[in-house]
């Protein structure tokens, strides 16, 4: 069945109610979209002549025509490839390159810096005399999509090289879409999702499931985060849910404005993309009452791996369980994961190995990556690469990129173990640990701090906070302060960039 389905069923249920609202005014009701969803489908194949099949890029930062877009392209049968509009130029034109776009969808300015890169390739911005066009055209009967048809091109963040495209089906983001109403929450009509992150990714992927049920897609008109903006929506409105990562919900904890809120408006606060601390849950729950819930996903896996839900948290919280807090949760509903050893074995309760993967939300392969593909999926597992360990209750707390593994006189040394620690100390802000390479050891562990501001410690204080619950060989050996730690355009830290400091480092005292 075609993701189509989902607004087509909500544009008949609840015809009046608002799809997509940009702060406090509705842009479009269901019925709107729907109607414009179709007419958009019809222009894409009699004005460019996409039939089902061909991919379709939007290069696009978070703005109101950006799910009529999706579902377009859906109800016309073409494959969407969203990607992150923060990128470089370069970096969108190899996607819309890598999988063969036929139209890229792309705001003004974005559209200008594309161009070059892509000669042949029609840009369409919303908005725009041709967009207009496009709406204007007959509305397109709803392509048959077969489940296993692909839907969404997921780009994954090129942390390691170049960006490979996920290829997620209709099958795999339905049963996403289905997920949360089992997992998270069960949406009507009344609920909303502030999209306070980039609709090309997960934020975007939370919000089918909303769209399933007919609830409202909500833009901040300043296109972002802003802590008044967000007070006065959440004041405004009741059952409202936003994605933010880690870093996101830090800032929001400590904002006045957003303190103020009435707690009982807030449903879900969606937590996901990179590392969430117990100190990160415990801010959350204290500001904004028991309402986080963390998954672990990844673009392979969209937002569907493992999760702790609201309760969870919360009751971690009251018995002051720590280790509960630090870990990523359990199977999400249809899942099976499997900590294995090299061999695609399971280890035992407790002990460290890959996290293996498979369900309905796991990719088909890599888009144009047949080696990649084999290498990932074999064995009928999603491979992870993510190192992690299951405690009996089926607990997951993962540790590590199996790439970012520091080995030091034979020993594995998993970074997620030392940060979390650091990030329990008052006076850090954010850590990252990497390797560097040791004459004797092989590799010693580096520490990256950002402090919080104002604050009077320094590295001899974060080892004694070390070593009251780390070995020696563990503990970082190296230190650096920094302002900030590189980031790609998600939001992850870049440990390649930190690696490649100290490599320099090493040079210029060589």
């Amino acid at each position: 069945m075609s993701l189509a389905v989902l607004l087509a069923n909500a544009a008949r249920r609840h015809a009046g109610r608002p799809a997509v609202s940009l702060g406090a005014a509705t842009v479009f009701s269901y019925g709107q979209m729907g109607a414009r969803a179709a007419a958009l489908a019809g222009g894409m194949a009699v004005r460019h002549g996409l039939r089902p099949g061909d991919r379709v890029a939007l290069a696009l930062r978070n703005g109101p025509e950006y799910l009529e877009i999706l579902f377009a392209c859906w109800h016309a049968g073409l494959v969407a490839a969203p990607m992150n509009a923060k990128l470089h130029a370069q970096e969108l034109a190899f996607m819309a390159g890598d999988c063969g776009a036929r139209l890229v969808f792309a705001d003004d300015d974005i559209a200008a810096a594309l161009a070059p890169h892509l000669p042949g390739v029609t840009m369409l911005v919303p908005g725009s005399a041709d967009y207009r066009r496009l709406l204007a055209a007959d509305p397109a009967p709803l392509h048959p999509a077969d489940p296993g048809d692909l839907a969404w091109l997921f780009y994954t963040s090129g942390t390691t090289g170049k960006p490979k495209g996920a290829m997620l089906s209709h099958r795999n983001l339905m049963a996403m879409a289905i997920g949360y109403l089992a997992d998270v929450d069960m949406l009507d009509e009344r609920d909303g999702l502030i999209h306070l992150a980039a609709t090309s990714h997960a934020s975007g992927l939370f919000g089918l499931s909303f769209v399933a049920k007919g609830a409202n897609n909500i833009l901040p008109e300043s296109g972002g985060y802003d802590g008044a903006e967000l007070a006065a929506l959440i004041a405004r409105r009741e059952r409202l849910s936003f994605f933010v990562p880690a870093t996101l919900l830090r800032r929001m904890v400590a904002d006045p404005a957003l303190l103020a809120v009435p707690q009982g408006h807030i449903r879900t606060i969606l937590l996901g993309a990179a590392p969430v601390y117990p100190q990160d849950l415990r801010a959350g729950v204290q500001a904004f009452g028991p309402r986080l819930w963390n998954g672990y996903g990844q673009g392979e896996s969209p937002c569907t791996i493992t999760a702790i839900s609201q309760r969870e948290i919360a009751e971690a919280l009251a018995g002051g369980d720590e280790a509960r807090l630090a870990s990523v949760g359990h199977a999400r509903s249809g899942m099976q994961v499997m900590v294995a050893d090299d061999s695609g074995r399971p280890v035992a309760p407790g002990e460290t190995g890959e996290v293996l993967v498979r369900g309905e939300t796991v990719m088909a392969g890599y888009w144009n990556r047949p080696q990649a593909t084999a290498e990932t999926l074999r064995s009928g597992w999603l491979h992870t690469g993510d190192m992690g360990r299951m405690d009996e209750a089926g607990f997951l707390w993962l540790l590590d990129r199996r790439k970012d593994v520091i080995i030091s006189g034979g020993v594995n040394i998993y970074a997620r173990e030392i940060e979390d620690i650091l990030h329990d100390h008052p006076g850090i802000a954010e850590a990252a640990v990497v390797g560097r390479p040791h004459p004797e050891w092989g590799e010693s562990v580096a520490a990256f701090v950002v402090p919080r501001p104002d604050s009077p410690f320094g590295p001899t204080e974060w080892e004694s906070h070390l070593a009251q619950r780390l070995a020696r060989f563990k503990r970082p050996r190296d230190w650096r302060v920094v302002t900030e730690l590189p980031k790609n355009a998600a939001g992850k830290v870049l440990k390649r960039d930190l690696r490649a400091a100290l490599a320099i480092e090493e040079q210029g005292a060589g």
